[in-house]
């Protein structure tokens, strides 16, 4: 099912389009002026064009692969114009990201993989990732899913809290427990529950660990023991939430992340907040793990299921360079 299906429309693709505008305007903006006057795409252009690569957050190591395929179309391929290479640019940052398995691929209407599907959410304090949560139960269960939370986050009350909020406005269970018992226990519980319940989606907090705790990513690992222990192939899905706003730090999150972790999917969130955008770019190319949703904004509304070539026409409009 493609990004436009029955729940994402022009007004979803409105929220997309002004949720990048700041990102928009200052990579566009800025290579606008970076080939004022020129006519052909020459050294100083491919030059100009790799600093405002790197400027957006874009990344050293994904910047300099772009640059270089962009070269190479331009030697074998003969472009000259400077108005091509904004469509060259469009293609390959849309390359370099990662595109989803297709047996793994699913938006909040589309068959998921399994039944119930368990989805596991990582990432540090502050990435919005217990809202993250909420806004994704919210979507599936306006989609017809049935939904299970569970209050893994054991650590802070307010985490706990916060999601129950969630759960009341989604009007969807949530399995807790008090503060400070066994997150893993309260993972189990949860899946338990979601099959009692028949349920369709589980969704399950975790702390917001710092990444340069090396007992807290083990803890992380063992959350996913016992779910596989309580479901044989869950979790399905673990999802790791980054702050597009933290640029590089995020990416060095999910650096870490990935390693105490088998992290299938990402969310980036603030975007909407940050004119370097390009982080996303630089986690999918170099992560090799596809981002699966991104948030545009703080409205329930503003988190959509990622679909690059539609993130590529947001990010840089359909104006052409002159």
């Amino acid at each position: 099912m493609g990004f436009f299906s029955k729940l994402f429309g022009k007004k979803e693709k409105e929220s997309l389009d002004e949720g990048l505008k700041k990102t928009r305007q200052n990579f566009f903006e800025k290579i606008s002026r970076a080939i004022a006057g020129k006519s052909r795409i020459d050294e100083e252009v491919l030059n100009r064009l790799e600093e405002e690569l790197i400027g957006a957050d874009v990344g050293i190591e994904t910047t300099m692969k772009i640059i270089e395929q962009i070269e190479k179309r331009v030697a074998k391929e003969k472009y000259f114009n400077t108005d091509e290479l904004y469509a060259l640019l469009k293609q390959e940052i849309a390359a370099a990201l990662v595109t989803p398995d297709p047996n793994r691929y699913y938006d909040f209407a589309s068959e998921l993989p399994a039944k119930p599907f368990v989805i596991l959410v990582v990432g540090v304090n502050g990435v919005g990732k217990t809202t993250t949560i909420g806004k994704l139960a919210y979507h599936f269960r306006q989609a017809g899913k049935q939904v299970v939370l569970g209050a893994a986050d054991t650590f802070r009350a307010a985490a706990v809290e916060q999601l129950t909020i969630w759960s009341e406005r989604a009007g969807v269970p949530i399995v807790k427990q008090t503060t400070g018992s066994d997150p893993a226990a309260v993972a189990y519980d949860t899946v338990q529950s979601a099959i009692a319940r028949n349920a369709d989606v589980v969704l399950i907090d975790t702390a917001g660990r710092l990444h340069n705790k090396t007992h807290l990513m083990q803890e992380l690992s063992k959350i996913k023991k016992v779910i596989g222990k309580s479901l044989p192939g869950a979790p399905h899905e673990v999802l790791l939430v980054l702050d597009g706003s933290t640029g590089q730090n995020a990416l060095e999150q999910a650096r870490q992340f990935t390693g105490a972790t088998d992290v299938t999917g990402m969310v980036i969130t603030k975007l909407d907040g940050t004119a370097k955008g390009g982080i996303v770019i630089a986690v999918s190319r170099e992560l090799r793990i596809p981002v699966k949703f991104i948030g545009v904004g703080e409205k329930t509304e503003d988190l959509l299921p990622f679909h690059k070539e539609e993130f590529v026409e947001s990010l840089l409009g359909k104006e052409t360079l002159k």
